[in-house]
Parts: structure tokens; sequence; C-alpha cells
């Protein structure tokens, strides 16, 4: 994967959040690309954006990524209540 050809589909706040959506979207076929910010791997912080984790995937793949992990939300939230 090119970085250029990546779009930032979520942006979390920390691993094991990050860990389970990249599997939840790699289980569907899309591939995952974390970006940490620089401090959050060293101090896992999570003070204005520092600690965020970016979910990337390839462009092509950005919709259906969106889609699925709003599906994922919205299923979660109804647990929820």
């Amino acid at each position: 994967m090119k970085n250029q050809d990546l779009v930032v589909v979520e942006v979390v706040y920390g691993d094991i959040k990050a860990s389970i959506l990249k599997a939840h979207l790699e289980s569907e076929g899309i591939p995952v690309l974390l970006k940490y910010e620089s401090l959050g791997r060293v101090y896992p912080l999570i003070i204005d954006g520092l600690g965020a984790i970016k979910i990337q995937v390839p462009a092509e793949f950005a919709e259906e990524a969106k889609k699925i992990l709003q599906q994922s939300a919205d299923t979660h939230e109804s647990d929820s209540e």
C-alpha cells in the first residue's frame, strides 16, 4: 500500500479499539494500515490528539470501510440500550 493511496476512515484512541476495528475490516477483505501519532506508541496518552490512531484503507475501499464501521457502531449502540 502506498501512503498517497490511503484514506483515513476513522480515528480512535487506544490500541485495543484500533486492533479490533482493523481485524473487523480485514475480515471483510479490506486491507488496513494503522497510523500512530508518534508519542502514542511511547506514552499511551490521550491528550488533545496525542495517542490518536488513524485507521487507513486504500482509497478504493474507503466508502465500503466507512459503511462497515458505521454499521458496527450502530450495532454496538443498540446493544447497549
